[in-house]
């Protein structure tokens, strides 16, 4: 009910006279930040996949792990679907417990560039690797490798945008069925993926073989090798600091 001079010299103007009005508020921004560093951490990670792929691989003098249409593939089908869920993530139940976020941080504050650097490097190596031992078990097949290589790019980035869900807790903690919207848009992924590998056009524009089962379950193995490391690492720190608290006591 204030004057107008009023309502332009202030920071904030309440439009009903419910102040349960400002925690709402509050709520939504701190969800609309948190979605952001979703969206960050889930484009950048893959993103740093798909460069050390090619960069170590190159340097090692291996053939080409990728070829530019599934690059291209990855980043505007297999990426851009479950990043656009993450933006639509609902607000975690305990937002609100959190201490206010320093206005003057950046995005990447809080590990973020760490997580980004470390999932992405971890992506990478699970490429990298079944794409040498593929090359190893069947050589001079490159065609086959690359595909080897290349879903497992996709099923290892679609695993990790569950792992985006949450920045404090597990996938196993957390659970998967938060969001309907990431759960669609990773099941339309994995289905495209399947069509270009067993649809003799696209699979000859994206020069890929159709996969067996005993290929599936290698693919599998190293697409979930991410998703395991981190799950060690978070389990080997947890332990670490319930044993420093003990001490501490």
């Amino acid at each position: 009910q204030g004057t107008d001079v009023t309502r332009e010299a202030s920071d904030m103007v309440l439009l009903d006279d419910n102040f349960g009005t400002i925690i709402r508020a509050v709520r939504e921004g701190r969800g609309i930040y948190d979605n952001i560093r979703k969206f960050i951490r889930y484009l950048l990670g893959c993103n740093v996949g798909e460069v050390l792929t090619m960069l170590v691989a190159t340097l090692l003098g291996l053939p080409l792990p990728l070829i530019p249409m599934q690059i291209l593939w990855m980043n505007l089908v297999t990426d851009g679907l479950p990043a656009i869920a993450l933006g639509l993530d609902p607000t975690d139940q305990d937002l609100m417990l959190e201490k206010p976020r320093d206005p003057q941080e950046g995005v990447f504050a809080h590990g973020l560039l760490k997580r980004i650097l470390f999932s992405g490097t971890a992506i990478s190596l699970a490429a990298l690797g079944i794409f040498v031992f593929s090359l190893w078990y069947h050589p001079g097949d490159v065609l086959l490798s690359r595909t080897l290589a290349f879903t497992t790019l996709v099923l290892a980035q679609l695993v990790f945008s569950f792992q985006c869900r949450f920045e404090r807790y597990s996938i196993f903690e957390a659970g998967v069925l938060g969001n309907i919207y990431l759960i669609f848009a990773v099941l339309l992924s994995f289905s495209a993926q399947v069509l270009i590998l067993y649809n003799p056009f696209l699979a000859n524009m994206f020069q890929t073989v159709p996969l067996g089962g005993e290929d599936w379950l290698l693919v599998s193995i190293f697409a979930i090798f991410p998703l395991f490391v981190e799950t060690v690492l978070r389990l080997v720190k947890q332990m670490v600091r319930r044993h420093f608290s003990l001490l501490k006591v």
